[in-house]
């Protein structure tokens, strides 16, 4: 036999070993079952178990926080609602505390028209040319004139404002354009001033 053609060295090679050792059995010539091993299938098992059981807690508490988010969106949407409601109703309530202060100067006006008229009726058919329409016009012309006057101030003042925006008009610009540009033309010369030295 040389070298090669070793039956006992193919025989181990192909695993096909039938020596027993002096331990007994080689452990490659036991047979192996394919498949898991009972405490394969249960660690298998249980970790299942735990996944589908943290996984259904895991549900349960997202959809309650969900549930609970969306209640307190609702809640937050009523309260909201709410306070624009009382808004309208503070906005009504001021409108018709305006809308009254304006009828009363009107309201206020017109008293003194009727009080004026009451006063001078009496002179009409007494003294020549004086009717009732003339008496009336001439009341009115006293007045509204007043009144008028007021309200051409305020417009006059209105437009005075507004013309001028409250802000910086165009010279005034010019004039902090002018002293911005200054300022970075110095600041530019003192800086190649002290590069130099």
């Amino acid at each position: 036999m040389n070298h090669y053609n070793d039956d006992a060295f193919n025989n181990v090679i192909k695993g096909l070993d039938d020596d027993t050792g002096p331990y007994g059995i080689p452990a490659h010539s036991i047979p192996v079952k394919p498949g898991l091993t009972k405490r394969g299938k249960v660690a298998i098992a249980v970790g299942t178990g735990i996944l589908a059981t943290t996984g259904t807690i895991f549900w349960q508490h997202s959809s309650a926080v969900e549930a609970e988010s969306q209640a307190k969106q609702q809640a937050i949407q009523l309260e909201n609602k709410k306070l624009d409601l009382e808004m309208l109703k503070e906005m009504n309530r001021a409108s018709a505390a305006t809308s009254k202060s304006k009828d009363s100067p009107e309201a206020e006006q017109q008293k003194q028209i009727a009080a004026c008229v009451d006063t001078d009726k009496g002179l009409v058919g007494k003294q020549m040319g004086v009717t009732y329409s003339s008496v009336l016009a001439d009341c009115r012309a006293q007045y509204q004139t007043t009144s008028s006057s007021m309200q051409t101030a305020a417009s006059a003042e209105d437009t005075n404002t507004s013309g001028s925006g409250g802000g910086i008009g165009p010279g005034g610009l010019l004039a902090i354009g002018g002293g911005a540009a200054a300022l970075v033309a110095v600041a530019a010369i003192r800086g190649k001033k002290t590069n130099a030295a």
